[in-house]
Order: C-alpha cells, then structure tokens, then sequence
C-alpha cells in the first residue's frame, strides 16, 4: 500500500487478462496431460508418465490461481468494504492488494493487514502445488534428456 493511494485495489486490466489466460490454460493443459497419460500408459513410458503428471498439476495450480482471482473479479466496492469492517472493526485505513500472493488485505489503524474476499486456502495451496509442478517439471526435463542420452 502507498501512502498517496491507501485505498489501491487490482489493476482492472491486469485482472481480465489473467483470467482469460488461466480460463484459457486450465483446459488445454488439462486435455494435453490427459492425452499424454493415455500415451504413456499405452506405451509404458514414465519419462511421458512425468509430462502428464506435471501438465496436470501446473493446470490445477492455475486452475485454483484463477478461481481465487474469481472472487476478485465478483467483489464490488461494497463487499469489500463489508468485509473490511468485518475484519477490522471499522478501523479501516487502506487497501493492500496482491497479485502474488494472491490477496486483497484490508489494513486497520492498527496497522494490522487483515485478508479478505479471498479464500484463506487458496494460497497455501497454490504454495504446495507450485512446488509439486516444479519438481515434477524438472524431473520430466531430466528424464528426457536421460532417454535422449
């Protein structure tokens, strides 16, 4: 949050072409990974068991990002506001939003940040799912390049 502008929301724009990406993403990795499963299991290849694994874990992560910023994209002026004094007791002094971590935090005189609008599970697990894509990404990358070797 900037001190010139406490009350700072999501950049609008920002907001619509993440979701179409991920609206976008979450389907067509899903499909590829479940094409690259059948794939695999036809040809008993575990380098194209990971690429499957992988594809189908980056498209919930994304999947799950996007359905967090849904709730974002839903909430009006007013929701957010309601929400805030429901949080803060209405000591609310600005607006702390974030695109990563995924969050659009009320802050109180206090100067607590309080999380609002958005679901408290979304972001440990988009942490947990993002560190299976990893590693699964670069165990599939490893892999290949052994099979290629």
């Amino acid at each position: 949050m900037s001190a010139d502008q406490p009350f700072a929301r999501h950049d609008g724009v920002i907001l619509l072409l993440v979701l179409l990406v991920g609206a976008l993403a979450t389907p067509g990795l899903t499909l590829y990974g479940i094409r690259v499963l059948v794939r695999a299991r036809a040809t008993a290849s575990r380098a194209m068991a990971l690429v499957s694994a992988s594809a189908l874990v980056w498209a919930t992560t994304i999947g799950l990002y996007t359905w967090g910023l849904l709730h974002l994209l839903m909430a009006d002026d007013y929701t957010e506001a309601r929400a805030c004094d429901a949080a803060t007791g209405k000591q609310l002094v600005g607006y702390d939003p974030s695109f990563i971590p995924l969050k659009f935090g009320c802050v109180s005189s206090d100067g607590r940040t309080v999380s609002v609008v958005i679901p408290s599970y979304v972001n440990p697990v988009l942490a947990v799912l993002v560190v299976c894509a990893v590693t699964l990404t670069v165990f599939a990358v490893v892999r290949s390049k052994e099979k290629s070797t």
